[in-house]
């Protein structure tokens, strides 16, 4: 049975906490790192009816998309809604975890399960982040010891190449020194020239990460003087990740593409907005999860045919679809963001075997309770 550490650690892994924007507010909101975790429930929102929901189900863990207390608070009372929610967690003995912004922008995130759902091909980011810039450690340490050291540096987080980790590479050698007087040295004695079996090891690691893996290669190497070597690698380029998702389709009209959307989305009152003529034929997608005016300007002379998104309003779509640019289709905010939850219970059904219970909120938590239509 995992643990809430082990869980919160495995979702850092898929949605690094320092991807996320810097307004936003993600991780372990509530709960104890120790306690077991036998159920997670997932879910947009952490409404107080999720809240209760996840509370009747006996979970665990509340594992949610958008935060509870995105804005600075200074009190949980039980007097505002949100301290009634935190209340209500904290009795129950059930954490609390976001993964927001960071979640948006990761391979598997909320803008891939979108367009996994529209039937996108060959898709890849709308707007790429840039890799994270990489370092490469080479230091030499007596055989025995090359297993204790390696897993070391995997601790530090050293090793770590996309969807994998304690990546190394060894090869045996010789290594000579003398030590002199005012040395204390782990093997050999001052003044005589030695030659010990070594391993000289290579890891890859983030250069963000390079002060802590060498900090933890010197404090786990037996040599009071380690000889090892640093080097900046190249840069790598653009990540497969990044801000929304752009793609193909078989070509279709605009209407037939709206009906697509919104079989593919549960039911919302809010409904698919279509901007743009109906027998627009469509052939290339872009779109992005939750509110994405923000991408329209790079958007304007994009080869994509349609965009679909959330929360446009009515003078950015009007001025972006003068341009005779690409149509526009908005969804509801949450409907468009619960995709990625069916797609998030599979994996941690992957990950955590079938030690952990996972369920998917259904509450539809959109803001928008019903629509009404002129009479004509």
């Amino acid at each position: 049975m995992p643990v809430l550490s082990e869980v919160v650690a495995l979702l850092d892994a898929w949605f690094p906490p320092g991807t996320a924007d810097s307004w936003d507010r993600v991780g372990l909101v509530a709960g104890d790192p120790d306690q077991e975790v036998r159920r997670i429930h997932l879910a947009v929102d952490p409404s107080p009816a999720v809240v209760a929901e996840a509370v009747d189900a006996g979970a665990d863990l509340l594992l949610v998309h958008h935060p509870l207390l995105l804005a600075g608070v200074h009190g949980v009372a039980t007097t505002t809604p949100k301290g009634r929610s935190v209340t209500a967690l904290v009795r129950a003995g059930c954490a609390l975890l976001t993964a927001h912004t960071n979640a948006d922008q990761a391979y598997g995130g909320v803008s891939h399960a979108l367009a996994d759902a529209l039937g996108l091909r060959d898709q890849q980011p709308l707007r790429p982040l840039p890799a994270p810039a990489l370092d490469q450690l080479t230091v030499s340490v007596p055989a025995p010891d090359a297993p204790a050291l390696r897993a070391a540096l995997a601790a530090a987080g050293a090793g770590r190449i996309g969807d994998y980790d304690q990546a190394s590479f060894s090869v045996a050698g010789s290594g000579r020194f003398r030590p002199l007087d005012g040395a204390v040295p782990t093997i050999g004695t001052v003044g005589r020239a030695e030659e010990v079996a070594e391993e000289q090891v290579q890891v890859v690691l983030a250069r963000r990460d390079r002060a802590a893996v060498v900090a933890a290669m010197v404090a786990a190497h037996p040599y009071e003087e380690p000889a090892y070597g640093v080097v900046e690698l190249a840069d790598p380029g653009l990540a497969p990740t990044g801000t929304g998702r752009v793609g193909d389709v078989e070509p279709t009209t605009l209407r037939a593409f709206a009906a697509t959307v919104a079989a593919a989305l549960p039911a919302t009152a809010h409904g698919v907005r279509v901007g743009g003529d109906p027998d627009r034929v469509v052939r290339r997608v872009a779109l992005c999860g939750g509110a994405g005016d923000f991408l329209l300007d790079g958007l304007r002379a994009s080869d994509a045919d349609v965009y679909v998104t959330s929360d446009l309003r009515h003078h950015p779509a009007s001025e972006f679809l003068e341009h005779d640019g690409p149509a526009l289709v908005d969804v509801a905010h949450w409907a468009a963001e619960w995709t990625w939850l069916p797609v998030l219970r599979r994996r941690l059904t992957e990950a955590l075997g079938g030690t952990v219970d996972t369920h998917v909120s259904t509450l539809v938590t959109d803001p928008w309770t019903f629509r009404v239509d002129a009479p004509r």
